[in-house]
């Protein structure tokens, strides 16, 4: 079977990273989430705590111009020429290379992390996106932050949707979510997360032109 890559994008508590383990599962491949931290940081010698602090998070516009040029006194922006990315940026390159260089070597489920767009180019690349109604998201986000009052889960959801956006706008140029820029877009309040995975294998098959199920 050529190498499959499939990549999923997900709304918070929308239950995406469900989904794609148990796609994982069902198509005995690899799985690549918060994985790809610690591979990255080994492979760089770097500490895995640093990229999770940055993991995901768009870059600060100030602190990103600052490291682009200069602010001069009366605001204007000045152009330095000798660029040095910040840390935000290094970590994103560095992610890309391993995304790239994993899904050159075997089929593999990709998790966030701009990983439709860094693989754009990929032979056989499926791009999902999990989105859910508001309510099932906040009943899977109070499974795992137990406490929180109903106010607190859903500024908790709506805040790392516009980080994750903000991500992906950052790095790619395109809106995070937008139907045109996937294959499937499946809603698992409409779907249950094990019909999800059924009708995502099955796409796959009938793109890939390959038995696999």
């Amino acid at each position: 079977m050529k190498n499959i890559a499939i990549t999923i994008a997900r709304q918070y508590g929308s239950g995406g990273r469900e989904i794609g383990k148990k796609l994982a599962q069902k198509l005995n491949i690899d799985f690549f989430d918060k994985e790809i931290l610690s591979i990255t940081a080994k492979k760089n010698g770097l500490n895995e705590k640093m990229f999770e602090e940055v993991d995901e998070k768009p870059t600060n516009s100030f602190l990103y111009s600052l490291a682009m040029g200069a602010y001069a006194m009366d605001g204007h922006y000045i152009y330095q020429g000798d660029i040095t990315p910040s840390i935000n940026d290094r970590v994103y390159q560095m992610q890309s290379e391993i995304i790239k260089e994993l899904s050159d070597q075997k089929s593999c489920i990709f998790v966030g992390r701009c990983a439709d767009y860094i693989l754009e180019d990929h032979a056989c690349l499926i791009k999902i996106f999990i989105a859910a109604d508001m309510e099932d998201r906040k009943k899977r986000v109070a499974l795992r932050e137990p406490g929180l009052s109903e106010r607190k889960l859903e500024d908790l959801i709506v805040k790392t949707d516009k980080r994750r956006a903000n991500y992906y706008s950052y790095h790619t140029n395109l809106k995070w979510g937008v139907a045109d820029n996937y294959d499937l877009s499946l809603n698992t309040s409409r779907i249950s997360p094990e019909n999800a995975v059924e009708l995502i294998a099955k796409y796959i098959e009938l793109k890939s032109g390959e038995k696999i199920l």
